[in-house]
């Protein structure tokens, strides 16, 4: 499914569309992914992305691994809408026990994690958020025509990890 730059509509309906299994260390090992252009500005469409996303993972990830992704996704998505002139690219694509997730924008500055003040309300959390639950992430400013990715990645099983602890369980984004 992907939703049109311009318009905002659905090009495609129903659940993400298996692609060619890709191969890891000789064994083919079975790959669904979503796509999504966004809108400049278009801050309803993060939802969208949160719950396409989830339906992504239905099924084949355990509901803490689900809930950090929406978080993770919801925070990378909103930077890039919110910090750019421009729209934005997202892919997520799930293999075996790894999830992928991309923001791609085009401006070409780095995203710069902080430590927020007490005066920051609820702004600049966000790449902390990301730098302390996702297992890797990063951003790479290589993009061809400018801009860069942010992306992150969660292992299928996240087992011991502190969100729960840290975050009581749940970000409180409720339904999208």
């Amino acid at each position: 499914m992907r939703v049109g730059a311009k318009t905002g509509k659905q090009w495609g309906r129903g659940r993400p569309e298996p692609r060619e299994p890709s191969v890891e260390d000789g064994r083919a090992v079975d790959a669904v992914e979503i796509t999504r252009s966004i809108r400049r500005a278009d801050l309803k469409a993060v939802g969208e992305v949160r719950r396409a996303l989830r339906e992504l993972m239905r099924h084949r990830c355990p509901a803490d691994t689900a809930e950090v992704a929406e978080l993770l996704i919801t925070e990378l998505v909103t930077n890039a809408l919110v910090h750019t002139d421009q729209g934005a690219e997202v892919s997520a694509s799930l293999a075996a026990d790894r999830l992928r997730v991309e923001v791609r924008d085009y401006a070409a500055r780095r995203p710069r994690p902080y430590v927020p003040t007490a005066d920051d309300g609820t702004h600049g959390r966000g790449l902390m958020l990301v730098q302390a639950l996702a297992d890797a992430w990063g951003v790479d400013a290589s993009v061809q025509a400018g801009g860069k990715v942010v992306w992150f990645e969660l292992d299928g099983a996240l087992g011991g990890r502190a969100y729960g602890a840290a975050f009581g369980g749940g970000y409180g984004g409720g339904p999208a």
